[in-house]
């Protein structure tokens, strides 16, 4: 799909709150409601909008602890990175996960109730798995999602 000037407006506007109404959507980026609505069906029909998300205060639901657990294999074949991803993804505790290159293979994002979850969680989760090779914590004292997306690539003239 090629995206334009608009749709990139319209992403960048969503991004910060996806909640805002249509109407407002279309007069921020100078655009009719009806062309924003289809606009904005479009892009999500093709994969480009990916969906919708709340941000939840991680104190309301009891998470008082995050960390970020880097987790080192000892084998990389195809099957065990997969069966691993899938084994981590299906986790309660996991806030987000990244498979990454360098030293290590995953960096998991943990939401848990206090340093004694985050032991256990730790313990059952990872280190008793014969896969993992080495795991370092990371304690996260703030988080803050960046309200704006950098766009790369090349926007096509207003259609």
């Amino acid at each position: 799909m090629h995206l334009d000037r608009t749709d990139f407006a319209l992403l960048r506007l969503l991004r910060k709150n996806a909640r805002i109404p249509n109407k407002d959507l279309a007069e921020r980026v100078g655009v009719a409601p009806s062309t924003a609505l289809e606009r904005v069906r479009r892009m999500r029909e093709a994969g480009v909008l990916l969906g919708y998300h709340a941000e939840i205060a991680p104190q309301a639901v009891g998470i008082g602890l995050q960390a970020m657990v880097a987790v080192r294999l000892a084998r990389h074949s195809r099957p065990q990175v997969e069966a691993f991803h899938q084994h981590l993804i299906a986790l309660p505790e996991v806030l987000n996960l990244y498979h990454v290159a360098g030293a290590d293979d995953f960096l998991v994002h943990v939401g848990v109730r206090d340093s004694d979850h985050l032991r256990d969680f730790a313990m059952a989760a990872l280190t008793s798995r014969e896969e993992v090779a080495h795991i370092q914590t990371n304690l996260i004292f703030a988080f803050q999602r960046a309200p704006d997306l950098p766009i790369y690539a090349p926007a096509a003239d207003a259609d």
